[in-house]
């Protein structure tokens, strides 16, 4: 079972929040690293530079921003797998800044990696 629970790096870090990883690509304004309390930062699994300028945070353009950005998390294999073999063994927290709680890129992450947990590698291998 995957623990994988969301936060605002703009939020009080916690202990329970087991290992916290921020998921943008860029880093977050204002906040140091101290302060954020990371345990990595991925900027890999983050929406392209593209994506997330056509997105710019609106939910209307939501549902096809999900669509996207899973097409570009299916080409990172091995950070996807590295998310999930983590999140098997303890608990994780997907980090972010955005201000939007509902439509932001961890919580498509983490749908994702709900959603999708097994690899294409994995599906070939069976066929």
């Amino acid at each position: 079972m995957m623990r994988i629970h969301i936060k605002r790096v703009y939020d009080e870090p916690s202990i329970a929040d087991g290992a916290r990883i921020l998921v943008d690509r860029m880093w977050p304004r204002g906040v140091s690293k101290a302060a954020a309390e990371l345990d990595t930062w991925i900027p890999d699994v983050a929406p392209s530079n593209t994506l997330r300028a056509w997105f710019a945070h609106d939910a209307a353009r939501w549902r096809e921003f999900r669509r996207r950005y899973f097409a570009e998390l299916a080409e990172q294999t091995e950070s996807i797998e590295a998310l999930r073999r983590l999140a098997t063994q303890r608990r994780v927290t997907l980090i972010y800044a955005a201000r939007d709680e509902r439509h932001n890129n961890a919580v498509a992450l983490r749908d994702y990696l709900l959603k999708h947990r097994t690899t294409d590698s994995q599906h070939s291998k069976g066929a």
